[in-house]
């Protein structure tokens, strides 16, 4: 099937897509994007996001972002960015949806936890973990491992890679997802497009739960220019919302609307101005090309400004260390307990760990802790430690 939508020449064609690994015969009603998109939504790993955090444990609050969350608020503003610059929608929406697939739980620190694990076998990659999900881990066809998604959407899923890796996934995969990180060249728009729509989001829904956690006051936000100034002007406009009390939540969104507006609308001026210099004919000149989907400069330096006040404020924030410290020893505990009792993880992957050598071993206790939600690596650890970290 073909798409209806009108795209730019840059744009890529689901009719003109680079495949699968394994053929599948088309379907009648979808695109591939589309199916692509589809098989994220159904599969296991997209369910477990939900269980899944940003930045506060899941036992911490029920309003809280998680992995879950954050992926369809980064496939609302990639969709919304995409139609306007004539891009491929569904492929945006796919790669948004999928692009946290191999996150651990925990956030970051389980992240950093299980790499250290990792050290001597290869490390820890999020961003290769969620290729690894889609290529490998996700079983639901008699066909084939993995959800054996299109070659376009699993270059957006891998936004970063080490040289290293890269040259793994070349010797398996000549000129597939890995290629480009050896040359130096750029994907497609619409995965350039979902790197800046993931920090667009995580940006604005860390200050919401920041401030709702209160560990980030609108006070202390005054000296963020990019935020204040909507905050300032949403006050003018309605006097009755007060930095305390009982209009406060609504200012909050009112302030986190107009910015999340503005900087949308950037990023829509700043990469028009971008593909009317360069010009591309194709998807393969905006491989050869710099990367074009961008903030304008000023946009990128208050940006820059937002993200250093939440490290400083939220993400180093005393009560959050604690948390992300006891989740870090979470991780290094079952990661220990696992290789040395494999048999404590389920008869599927104790057979898969005791079947190989030391770095087979390792690679299975990585994906199978890579996978867990945050309350599932609690409760197994209270279980084999008989410890109660968090919660």
């Amino acid at each position: 099937m073909t798409s209806n939508v009108s795209l730019g020449p840059y744009a890529c064609d689901p009719a003109l897509s680079r495949g699968r690994r394994h053929a599948d015969v088309p379907a009648p009603t979808r695109t591939e994007y589309q199916r692509d998109r589809d098989r994220i939504v159904h599969s296991s790993a997209f369910r477990r996001l939900v269980y899944k955090t940003q930045v506060f444990v899941n036992h911490e609050g029920d309003l809280f972002r998680t992995r879950l969350t954050h992926s369809l608020e980064v496939a609302q503003l990639g969709r919304s960015i995409a139609r306007s610059l004539a891009l491929n929608e569904d492929l945006v929406e796919a790669v948004s949806l999928a692009h946290d697939l191999g996150h651990t739980p925990f956030g970051h620190a389980g992240q950093d936890a299980l790499n250290g694990c990792m050290r001597d076998f290869g490390g820890f990659e999020h961003n290769l973990q969620s290729l690894r999900v889609v290529d490998w881990l996700e079983e639901r066809y008699p066909q084939y491992d993995g959800l054996n998604l299109t070659f376009e959407t699993r270059e957006g899923i891998l936004k970063h890679c080490s040289r290293r890796n890269a040259e793994l996934l070349e010797s398996r995969e000549p000129h597939g997802v890995g290629e480009r990180f050896l040359l130096g060249r750029q994907p497609s728009l619409e995965a350039q497009l979902c790197n800046l729509a993931d920090e667009i989001a995580y940006n604005a829904h860390d200050i919401d739960d920041g401030v709702r956690s209160g560990l980030v006051t609108l006070a202390q936000l005054r000296e963020v220019p990019l935020f204040d100034r909507y905050r300032s002007a949403a006050q003018q406009q309605y006097p009755q919302l007060a930095d305390e009390g009982p209009g406060q939540r609504r200012l909050l969104h009112e302030a986190i609307r107009r910015m999340l507006s503005d900087q949308v609308y950037d990023v829509i001026d700043s990469t028009r101005a971008a593909l009317a210099r360069h010009q591309p004919a194709s998807v393969q000149d905006v491989r050869r090309l710099p990367a074009m989907v961008c903030f304008s400069e000023g946009m990128r330096a208050q940006s820059q400004v937002l993200k250093q006040f939440l490290m400083r404020s939220l993400y180093r924030h005393p009560q959050v260390v604690q948390t992300m410290d006891a989740a870090r020893r979470v991780v290094q505990d079952l990661f220990a307990a696992y290789m040395d009792a494999p048999q404590q993880m389920p008869p599927a992957q104790a057979g898969s760990a005791e079947r190989g050598d030391l770095q087979r071993r390792a690679r299975t206790v990585a994906d199978f802790i890579a996978g867990m939600t945050d309350r599932f690596a609690l409760r197994e650890h209270e279980r084999i430690t008989g410890q109660r970290l968090l919660g």
